[in-house]
């Protein structure tokens, strides 16, 4: 036995310690890694590069509503109408999504105030199947507009989308038409309804609900667009700009109305409650 193996056996043995591994968060936007409780206590903003972080409904909904909020139920559709089927079933995929955030669909409601102003808000999980725009998707976006009316209060929708579910072919198109209709009956009974586009707005969202606001807000740096930047290089075979289709690029050629940080969302959207329905509550 060598020197070395006696002094190791004379040095006590130390269990290694168990650490969690979810104490830090590696920032997408700088790769800077933030300590998980600051980046919750900043609404998941990275306080390096202010660049907004993905987040879901439950944390959506404790930022902008008062507490007290009732979360809608989600409304019941026909799963997998296709039968479909890629590299794997359409049927295992959503079970593996409800399995990962918890939701039945990517699109969950809730009903109470923001700053003591009424609201139903709609709040898209982009970690649902990447937000996909499906049948249950455009349920929901039914029910949000139908309890807003019935409550006589505004309809916020928060957007976080790739488009449609192409898993559910032309019915996740159909939903486009569905949700303008929705839309539509909001402003014949006089309510607001504010869009919040995040990180990201594409495809068929875009093209519908998304781009349907009375007010158009989005949060710093959000990727909003209907096609894809390389498709649409190579397809008109040119350079886009610097920026192009990120949210400060469209607020400087008139597609928003203002880009918001998050931790000044909650405020603004009870402002602009009170400017938008001053009227009926005077009434």
């Amino acid at each position: 036995m060598s020197w070395l193996d006696n002094v190791r056996k004379r040095i006590p043995f130390i269990a290694k310690r168990e650490t969690p591994d979810n104490l830090w968060v590696k920032c997408p936007g700088c790769g800077q890694m933030v300590f998980a409780r600051e980046y919750e206590e900043n609404l998941s903003v990275c306080p390096s590069c202010n660049h907004h972080g993905r987040i879901g409904p439950s944390a959506r909904f404790a930022q902008i509503l008062d507490p007290g909020f009732i979360v809608l139920p989600t409304p019941k559709v026909a799963e997998d109408p296709l039968k479909f089927r890629d590299s794997k079933r359409y049927t295992d995929r959503i079970k593996a999504a409800r399995t990962a955030t918890g939701e039945i669909d990517a699109l969950l409601n809730a009903k109470g105030a923001i700053d003591g102003h009424a609201a139903v808000v709609g709040v898209q999980d982009f970690a649902f199947m990447g937000g996909s725009m499906g049948v249950g998707v455009g349920a929901a976006f039914v029910q949000g507009a139908e309890a807003a009316i019935a409550a006589r209060a505004p309809y916020v929708i928060f957007t976080a989308a790739g488009g449609a579910r192409m898993q559910e072919g032309i019915l996740s198109l159909m939903q486009m038409p569905r949700t303008t209709v929705a839309i539509a009956e909001l402003r014949e009974a006089g309510l607001p309804y504010i869009v919040v586009m995040t990180d990201p707005t594409t495809g068929g969202v875009t093209a519908s609900y998304a781009m349907l606001g009375d007010v158009q807000i989005a949060e710093p740096g959000a990727l909003i667009g209907f096609a894809g930047q390389r498709v649409i290089e190579s397809t008109i075979r040119e350079k886009l700009p610097e920026g192009f289709q990120r949210a400060e690029y469209l607020l400087e050629h008139g597609m928003l109305d203002m880009v918001m940080p998050r931790a000044e969302l909650r405020a603004t959207l009870a402002r602009l409650i009170g400017y938008l329905t001053a009227e009926k509550v005077a009434a």
